[in-house]
C-alpha cells in the first residue's frame, strides 16, 4: 500500500520504535495488503534471489552478446582479468563489477533478470547481495531480507519522486537502484534504522543529477558501466555509514531533491538519446551502424 511509504524516515521510527529489522516490516506489510501468507511472500522473494543468481552466471558468459551486437562478453574479461591475479581491487570489490556488469549484459542480450527496480539498472542490487553472500559469509535468509529492505526504499522513492529514466534521468533509475542496495547492506550488516536512512541519503545525493542519455536509444551504453558504478557508490555509502559517517540531508529531503531535478532535466536527458553521450560523434556513428 503506497500510503505506507510517503516517507522513509516514518518507516524507519516504526522499526526504531519496535525494535525489529525494516525487512520484517515489510514482509508483514506485504503479506497484508496482498492477503498472502508471509511465507508464500517469502518464497517469491527467494525466487528473485535465485533468479538474480542465475543471471550473475549467465552473464559471465565468453559468448554473450546483446541483439545489437553493440555489448556483451566484458563481464567474462572482467571475472577472467581477476581470475588471472591481475586486478587492482579487493575479493569483494571485483566481484560487485563483475557481477553488476554480468546482469546487466545478461539483460541486454534479452536474457531473464529481476528488473531491481528497472531492466536498466537490474544489475546493482544483485551485485550487493551475492557479493555479501559470496565475500560476507551471510546466509540466504539474510539475503532475502535484505531485499525487502531495499524494495522498502524503492517503494519510498516511487512514491516521491520516480523509478522512470524517461522521467527523472538515470538518477532515477541507477540512483535508485543504489540506494536501494546501501540500505540493504547495511541492514544485513547490522546497521540501525538512522544508518539506513544515512546510507540512502548519501548513496542517492552521490547521484543527483545523472542523465539518462543511451547511445543508439538501447539500454546498454553507457547503462551497463553505470551499473557497476551504482554497486560501487552502494558500498561506499554503507562503509561510510557503519564507520560512523552521517548524512547532513535527510533522505527523504534527498528524494524530493531528486524529484525536482529529474522535473527540471531537459528531455533530452531522460531517455530519449536526444542529448548527453547519445548525440556525440561516436554515440550517432554508433546508432547509423545499428539502424542504417
Amino acid at each position: 500500500m503506497a500510503s505506507r511509504y510517503t516517507s522513509l524516515s516514518k518507516i524507519l521510527e516504526i522499526s526504531k520504535n519496535e525494535s525489529r529489522p525494516l525487512s520484517e516490516l515489510v514482509l508483514e506489510w506485504e503479506a497484508a495488503d496482498t492477503e498472502l501468507s508471509k511465507g508464500d511472500i517469502y518464497n517469491k522473494m527467494a525466487e528473485c534471489l535465485l533468479v538474480m543468481e542465475q543471471a550473475a552466471k549467465d552473464g559471465c558468459d565468453k559468448d554473450l552478446r546483446s541483439t545489437s551486437g553493440l555489448t556483451g562478453g566484458d563481464a567474462y574479461k572482467l571475472k577472467k582479468f581477476k581470475e588471472e591475479g591481475k586486478s587492482l581491487l579487493s575479493e569483494s570489490f571485483s566481484d560487485s563489477l563483475i557481477t553488476a556488469v554480468a546482469v546487466s549484459e545478461l539483460n541486454a542480450a534479452m536474457g531473464k533478470i529481476v528488473a531491481a527496480p528497472t531492466a536498466g539498472s537490474c544489475g546493482i542490487i544483485p551485485a550487493a547481495i551475492i557479493t555479501l553472500l559470496s565475500n560476507k559469509k551471510i546466509t540466504r535468509h539474510q539475503a532475502i531480507m535484505g531485499l525487502f529492505t531495499a524494495s522498502a526504499v524503492g517503494s519510498v522513492i516511487a512514491v516521491n519522486a520516480s523509478l522512470s529514466g524517461a522521467q527523472g534521468g538515470c538518477q532515477a533509475e541507477c540512483g535508485s537502484a543504489s540506494a536501494m542496495a546501501a540500505a540493504a547492506i547495511v541492514e544485513i550488516m547490522g546497521g540501525t534504522a538512522q544508518m539506513i536512512d544515512y546510507a540512502v541519503g548519501i548513496s542517492l545525493g552521490n547521484m543527483l543529477g545523472l542523465v539518462c542519455d543511451p547511445v543508439a536509444g538501447l539500454v546498454e551504453v553507457p547503462c551497463i558501466m553505470r551499473n557497476a558504478s551504482g554497486v560501487v557508490n552502494a558500498f561506499a555509502a554503507a562503509e561510510a555509514v557503519l564507520a560512523g559517517v552521517k548524512c547532513h540531508i535527510p533522505a527523504d529531503e534527498v528524494i524530493v531533491a531528486m524529484k525536482r531535478i529529474g522535473d527540471s532535466m531537459p528531455h533530452t536527458l531522460k531517455e530519449t538519446a536526444q542529448g548527453g553521450l547519445a548525440v556525440t560523434p561516436t554515440g550517432k556513428s554508433i546508432f547509423k551502424q545499428i539502424f542504417g
